[in-house]
Parts: C-alpha cells; sequence; structure tokens
C-alpha cells in the first residue's frame, strides 16, 4: 500500500472514531468514567469494590431577551437570567464486606445512584434608572425619582434517586 492510501484511510479510521467516541456521551448527556481496580484485585489476591461514575455534560440555553416597559427607561430584566441544563453525577459502586451478622448473611453491599436531570437558572438583575421618561409637559424633560432595583433569585430544580442494596455476591 502507498504511503498517501495509508495516510488517507488513517485520517478516515480516526475521524470515524472520534466521531462515533463524540456522538455516544453526548446524545446520552453524561460522560461515563470507570474506575479501573481490575489490576489492584489481582495484584493483592483480593476482592477489591467495582466504581463508575458518570460526570454531566452542561449545556447552556439562550436568556431570554429584555422587556420594554412603558415609563422606563432601561428594560425590565437589564441583566437577564441564564438557564443551565445538565445532570447530577451517577454513581455504581459495589463493596465486598465481612460477614458481620455470621456467614447466613450479606457479603456485599451496592450504590447505585443514575444521573439525574437538573436544572438551573442564574441569578438576574432588574433596575431602572433615577429618572422618568421624557415629560411633554415639563417642557421635554424627565423628572427626578428614586432608582429601582431588584435580585431576580436562582432557580433549581432536579430529582436524584438511588439504591442502597446488599447481599450475597452482589
Amino acid at each position: 500500500m502507498k504511503p498517501t492510501t495509508r495516510v488517507t484511510l488513517a485520517a478516515v479510521v480516526t475521524g470515524v472514531a472520534a466521531t462515533v467516541g463524540a456522538a455516544g456521551p453526548a446524545a446520552a448527556g453524561t460522560v461515563p468514567v470507570p474506575v479501573p481496580l481490575g489490576g489492584v484485585s489481582k495484584a493483592l489476591d483480593m476482592e477489591l469494590p467495582r466504581l463508575g461514575a458518570e460526570v454531566p455534560l452542561l449545556k447552556p440555553g439562550a436568556p431570554e431577551s429584555p422587556r420594554y416597559v412603558t415609563g422606563r427607561l432601561l428594560p425590565d430584566r437589564t441583566l437577564p437570567q441564564l438557564p443551565v441544563t445538565s445532570g447530577l453525577p451517577g454513581l455504581d459502586a459495589r463493596a465486598p464486606l465481612p460477614h458481620v451478622l455470621g456467614d447466613g448473611g450479606f457479603d456485599h453491599l451496592g450504590v447505585t445512584a443514575p444521573a439525574g436531570d437538573l436544572r438551573a437558572l442564574s441569578p438576574g438583575l432588574s433596575m431602572d434608572a433615577p429618572l422618568t421618561a421624557p415629560d411633554g409637559g415639563n417642557f421635554g424633560l424627565p423628572s427626578a425619582k428614586l432608582p429601582q432595583a431588584g435580585v431576580l433569585t436562582p432557580a433549581l430544580q432536579s430529582v436524584a434517586g438511588g439504591d442502597l442494596g446488599t447481599g450475597p455476591g452482589l
């Protein structure tokens, strides 16, 4: 095979692998993170815990546009809130336990907490200038007034869940 053919084939295979690898986690919204402890388990000749996690990907949304209100110089939401969609990290752990309750009891503990959806809104700011809109009765000049400022509170919404189980040989 010619060197140019090899380079072209390697570029195509690399591109396909990168596309498949990027599409998998992005479609799910999380990136799996396995913790490899198999080598340590064989080296120590004992059963070690199995761990795995899922790290969520942040997805920022589009903020709402400012709303102009009659009689105000600045828009209603001067600094709009930014919506962010993500997930809670997931965990999957299996660990051996000593026979605490004798031989007939359980010898493994399993914890599973799947990645959950998380929706958040960043804080925002709503304020108004210390002047009114131009007034026709006052020769087109604005009048003075007290400035107004308000903080739009952040919001956080999620539902978390998990399972804890014990048993022989989980």
